[in-house]
């Protein structure tokens, strides 16, 4: 039987700086190489933070807020996403990690996984987000993984993989 050691990573944000962020998830990353972690999995939109910020104002109070996130929100691909995959490649991790994605004028609730190589094998946007989640982000659409690729990489174990969140998935990694 093959053991995999994973983590799953509880971090707070560095509220309002995107690069801050990515630099604190840096750091961990690096950190939990020395402790021989092969999987980690980091927080649902921790970067740049998830908008709790709709749970606390009515609607049409959230602007100033909604285009802060907007502004600090990542774009696939970007230096984000780079040091991202540079740090799980020099610590030859897997990673999953939760970022609020830019994609024009949208913002999605997005999962992206690094392979141990750096690569970024798959991008899934959140389905359907709950109600107070529909007011920053947009529905996902429902992407398969690309199983080529998953196919390639079959000698390296990622498994089934979810997130941490009471109501529901972002979405489901499978081993093809």
């Amino acid at each position: 039987m093959t053991v995999i050691r994973a983590a799953a990573v509880q971090l707070s944000p560095v509220l309002y700086s995107r690069e801050k962020t990515v630099e604190k998830i840096v750091g961990k990353i690096a950190e939990l190489r020395s402790r021989k972690v092969q999987f980690a999995t980091f927080p649902e939109a921790i970067v740049p933070y998830y908008p709790y910020f709709t749970f606390l104002q009515p609607p049409f109070k959230l602007a100033a807020e909604h285009l802060r996130l907007m502004d600090q929100a990542v774009t696939i691909p970007s230096p984000a996403t780079d040091a991202l995959g540079e740090a799980a490649r020099q610590a030859a991790i897997v990673v999953s990690i939760g970022v609020n994605e830019r994609d024009g004028g949208s913002l999605f609730n997005t999962q992206l996984l690094f392979d141990a190589d750096g690569t970024l094998i798959q991008r899934r946007r959140k389905t359907t987000p709950t109600y107070h989640e529909r007011i920053p982000w947009g529905q996902g659409r429902r992407e398969g993984p690309d199983r080529r690729r998953q196919r390639r990489r079959a000698d390296r174990p990622i498994g089934v993989l979810g997130t941490l969140q009471p109501v529901g998935p972002i979405c489901t990694y499978r081993r093809w």
